[in-house]
């Protein structure tokens, strides 16, 4: 579904990411992981186009899509979530979901299209769809569900999930988590899923990359890179012998509290 070779963002002096590269397969979940500063999001930004790429390829499909501007990649087939959801807070929750679904969408359609996608979506994660529904008064948990409908009313084919976990407790993390990967199951899309709360992410995702400096450090399975010591001492930012157990034991803990949620 996504191929990124030799990905590279330079602002000015400063590398945010090193010629990375790596492969999305068709309904897979991608985690990436890092500590902050590691090139996560400009990673998401250069893939949804907001960035523009000083090197390197990113194929879509098949066909580049490196350069493009952010409303053709949307077009295309990407949508994407932010870490900090600004809904249009003057428009009710439905319409919030409507405007993606009209303006992201390859071809002109209607608005009663436009509203069928949204309602759609809004079921999707678990929200109500009425029209006197106001985004003011949304709980954190709500503004993350909208921000996650307005990426699904576009339809895309790959999410892009920044960070869809924060300000969440801990039953809304693990109901969020859920979430992501039934979206992928009824949907068949294929996600990447930017997160810091490892160990939930480690429950659902299929493979993980690990980014550090812009570099990726390592990929594998969640559990390989679990007990990698390196990614332990980075991402965690201390002995990785003495939490290469606590990590592992986290992860059996969440594939046997996900159910079927097993990578």
């Amino acid at each position: 579904m996504l191929s990124v070779q030799n990905l590279t963002k330079r602002f000015g002096g400063f590398t945010a990411v090193n010629s990375i590269s790596f492969e999305l397969g068709k309904g897979e979940i991608l985690g990436l992981i890092g500590p902050n500063g590691s090139g996560k999001s400009t990673t998401f930004s250069l893939i949804a186009g907001l960035h523009a790429p000083s090197a390197g390829s990113i194929q879509l499909g098949g066909r580049e899509i490196a350069g493009l501007p952010s409303n053709a990649i949307c077009k295309l087939g990407v949508g994407r979530t932010f870490q900090i959801p600004r809904p249009f807070r003057k428009l009710s929750v439905l319409e919030n979901a409507s405007l993606a679904a009209f303006y992201g969408s390859p071809s002109h359609i209607s608005r009663e299209e436009a509203d069928k996608r949204a309602v759609e979506a809004l079921k999707l994660v678990g929200m109500p769809s009425g029209p006197g529904l106001q985004v003011e008064g949304l709980s954190v948990a709500g503004l993350k569900k909208l921000e996650l409908a307005r990426a699904l009313s576009t339809q895309p084919k790959i999410l892009l999930a920044d960070e869809s976990l924060g300000g969440l407790d801990e039953g809304e993390m693990r109901q969020a988590a859920q979430m992501l990967r039934r979206i992928r199951d009824e949907r068949g899309l294929s996600i990447i899923w930017v997160e810091h709360i490892m160990g939930v992410l480690m429950g659902v995702v299929d493979r993980c990359l690990v980014l550090n400096h812009g570099e990726i450090i390592a990929s594998g399975t969640p559990h390989e890179v679990a007990l990698d010591p390196h990614v332990v001492e980075v991402y965690l930012g201390t002995d990785a012998n003495d939490l290469q157990q606590q990590i592992h034991d986290r992860y059996l803990t969440n594939q046997s509290g996900m159910g079927d949620a097993t990578p």
